[in-house]
């Protein structure tokens, strides 16, 4: 790959990960009014139609799917898209926008594990170090500074939310990566949101969609046009294209500055407090993620 293209793909990566910081403050302003299930269909039901059209022009058609493809992109639709955003909209309705950004951030850690072990992808001591920090720093923001709540089971549910969410993009980011032997980003992304809004359309009836559409306000429909199109239809084609590109570990480097955006976006734009355990996670993190993606030392374990 030349030096521009990759350049291009950086850029990429990282106005995605810009994207999903401002996730955190839309899903924060959806979830106050809207159930999980019903804003998770219409993230998806929007990005579908806007995905769909895309690919129709850029493939010319719609690509057909053949029968060893369908269980991958069904997998894809049940983590990346009904899991995820479930767990996503649950836990924003309970905690802050900037502290689940920065449990989220844990996401490149547990990526470049499974990689690791899954596809054999290279991880040494300094990369190991990396993910004891991150995952230390996650811990100290998960119990607002205080670790050991963790181990006597007194973390918050929220906080329990959003790391079932971590769990289920590093399934939904490695399965991808299998996906994109034969399918396009485009493609992957379009056809799994497809399959993530319909499974989303049965609990989100279920949930009173239909009785409670009317009553959601202007806010409502643009951070739920925002987690559609900006979230989801640019950042999940992007962050794909990167993987295919560069890798599912590198890639996930670029999940670093997610929380960043999202501590500092929650902070102007809803006015939620920077607290010192918040500030020390969230440095911990970063650092954990960079070295989990440093390629300095080649000693592998």
């Amino acid at each position: 790959m030349s030096e521009s293209k990759k350049v291009v793909i950086y850029i990429k990566l990282l106005v995605t990960a810009i994207f999903w910081g401002g996730t955190f403050i839309a899903g924060r302003v959806v979830a106050k009014d809207v159930g999980p299930f019903s804003a998770a269909f219409l993230r998806f039901a929007i990005a579908s139609i806007f995905l769909l059209f895309i690919t129709h022009r850029v493939e010319n058609r719609l690509p057909p799917v053949r029968k060893g493809q369908l269980i991958p992109l069904i997998l894809l639709g049940m983590t990346g898209v009904f899991s995820y955003n479930v767990f996503f909209f649950k836990g924003l309705k309970i905690i802050h926008a900037g502290r689940a950004s920065v449990i989220i951030a844990s996401n490149p850690v547990f990526i470049a594990l499974f990689a690791a072990y899954l596809f054999k992808e290279k991880l040494n001591l300094i990369k190991f170090a990396g993910i004891i920090i991150s995952v230390t720093g996650a811990i100290v923001v998960i119990s607002r500074g205080n670790p050991i709540e963790v181990f006597k089971g007194n973390t918050g549910l929220g906080e329990v939310f959003i790391f079932l969410c971590v769990l289920s993009w590093v399934a939904y980011s490695l399965i991808g990566k299998a996906v994109m032997k034969d399918l396009s980003p485009l493609v992957s992304v379009s056809y799994s949101s497809i399959v993530g809004a319909i499974a989303l359309s049965v609990p989100a009836y279920f949930e009173g969609i239909l009785q409670h559409f009317s009553h959601y306000t202007k806010m409502d429909w643009l951070g739920i046009f925002y987690l559609g199109f900006f979230g989801t239809v640019l950042g999940f084609v992007w962050y794909y294209e990167g993987i295919r590109a560069i890798g599912a570990t590198k890639a996930s480097q670029f999940i670093n500055f997610v929380p960043i955006s999202g501590v500092l976006l929650a902070f102007f734009l809803l006015g939620e407090p920077i607290t010192s355990s918040l500030v020390i996670g969230t440095l911990m993190v970063c650092a954990g993620v960079y070295l989990t993606n440093s390629t300095y030392v080649r000693k592998e374990i």
